[in-house]
C-alpha cells in the first residue's frame, strides 16, 4: 500500500504560522498534522505502508527532510514530488505519477479524521465522505442502495445528497486513475482554470469502475486558527482515550496543575502554572506563573505571567507580562 499526500498549497488562512512553516508541518499533540493523517490512514489497512509520497511546492530542502523524517517515524520510506503550478486537485495527484501503481491511498493534507473500519481491497475504489448539515458548501456524492457512487455534484444549490467528499480516496489500481487524469490534461478539460479530481473519478465511473463510499465519524478541519485549535482539542481526546502517551518523561512540573488532556513535549518546564484542558506544549518551552487552556504552543517558547486561551502560539516566541502589586478599593473594575 502506498500513500500519496498532496500538500503544495500555501495555507494562507493560517497565517502568520504558515509564513515560516507549511500548514501540514504545524504540530498538534507533539506531531505534525501530516504525521497524524498518515498515522490514521496506516491503521485502516492490514498491509504495511510501502511508501509515503509528499507533493510539495517550493518549500525548500529543510522542509523536505522533515517530511522524509515523518515517513521514517512511521516505519516507511518517503518520496518528494513537486507541483510547481496550482492547477487543481487532479494535476496535483498526477505530479506523483511514478507512485500511481497498484493499491494507493490519496489524502489531501487539509484535514484529519476518525473512522472505525478496514479498507476493503476487493473494491475498485473508495471515497471517504461525511454527512454534513450544509451540503451546498461542499462537493457531494449520490449513491445507490449498495453504496456505489452514482454521481458527483459540486456545491449543489438544491439538495441532492449530504455526503460530502472529505479528500481521502483509495484505489485498487491507481494506474486507472493516472490514465484518466492524463486524459483530462491532454484534452485540456478544466474548470475555472483547474483540473479537477472529481472529473477523473466520474470518467472512471462511466467506464464501469465501481466507486464506493466510506463514512467517517469525525472530519476535523485545520484550515484556520479557530478550527485548528478545535481540532487539537478533539484529537487529544482521541489520543487520551486510546492510551497514547501525552506527557514526556523529560518534562519538569514545579508546583503546577495539569488538567487533562494535555500534551507536554520534551524538556518542557511548567512552573507555578495551570495548564489545560486541551493544551499542546512543544519541546523546550517554558511556562511560568501562567494559566493556559485550549491552545497550541509550539517549541522553544517562553511564557511568563500570562493568561492564554483559544490561541495558537508559534516557536521561539517570548510573552513576558509584568506582575502587579495591587491596592484596590471597593467597587472597582479592572479589565486587561
Amino acid at each position: 500500500m502506498k500513500i500519496i499526500i498532496p500538500m503544495a498549497g500555501k495555507g494562507t488562512r493560517l497565517r502568520p504560522h504558515t509564513l515560516t512553516t507549511p500548514k501540514p508541518l504545524l504540530k498538534l499533540a507533539g506531531k505534525e498534522i501530516v504525521h497524524w493523517l498518515a498515522y490514521d490512514l496506516a491503521r485502516m489497512t492490514s498491509e504495511p505502508i510501502e511508501e509515503i509520497s509528499f507533493i510539495v511546492g517550493s518549500f525548500g530542502k529543510e522542509v523536505e527532510e522533515r517530511l522524509l523524517q515523518v515517513a521514517r517515524n512511521l516505519g516507511t520510506t518517503g518520496k518528494i514530488y513537486y507541483q510547481e503550478q496550482p492547477l487543481g486537485t487532479a494535476h496535483a495527484v498526477l505530479c506523483a505519477a511514478p507512485s500511481l501503481k497498484g493499491n494507493v491511498i490519496v489524502a489531501f493534507a487539509d484535514t484529519l479524521f476518525r473512522a472505525d473500519f478496514q479498507i476493503d481491497k476487493n473494491k475498485d475504489a473508495i471515497i471517504w465522505t461525511k454527512r454534513v448539515p450544509n451540503p451546498s458548501s461542499f462537493g457531494v456524492v449520490t449513491t445507490n442502495e449498495y453504496g456505489e457512487i452514482t454521481s458527483f455534484v459540486e456545491k449543489p444549490k438544491t439538495f441532492v445528497s449530504d455526503l460530502a467528499i472529505i479528500g481521502i480516496y483509495y484505489f485498487q489500481k491507481a494506474e486507472l486513475l493516472k490514465s484518466e487524469i492524463e486524459y483530462l490534461i491532454e484534452n485540456n478539460f478544466q474548470v475555472k482554470g483547474e483540473y479537477q479530481l472529481t472529473d477523473a473519478l466520474e470518467n472512471m465511473r462511466k467506464k464501469g469502475i465501481k466507486l464506493y463510499t466510506a463514512t467517517v465519524q469525525d472530519w476535523l478541519d485545520c484550515g484556520n486558527k479557530e478550527t485548528t485549535v478545535a481540532t487539537n482539542a478533539q484529537y487529544m481526546k482521541y489520543l487520551q482515550q486510546e492510551g497514547y502517551p501525552l506527557l514526556s518523561k523529560s518534562a519538569l512540573n514545579e508546583n503546577s496543575v495539569l488538567i487533562p488532556p494535555v500534551y507536554i513535549g520534551e524538556n518542557v518546564l511548567i512552573r507555578n502554572s495551570v495548564i489545560g484542558p486541551y493544551v499542546s506544549v512543544g519541546n523546550n518551552t517554558k511556562i511560568e506563573q501562567s494559566v493556559v487552556m485550549n491552545s497550541i504552543i509550539q517549541e522553544n517558547t517562553l511564557i511568563e505571567n500570562a493568561q492564554i486561551a483559544n490561541s495558537m502560539i508559534g516557536s521561539f516566541v517570548k510573552i513576558k507580562l509584568k506582575t502587579c502589586d495591587w491596592n484596590i478599593g471597593d467597587y472597582n473594575t479592572i479589565e486587561l
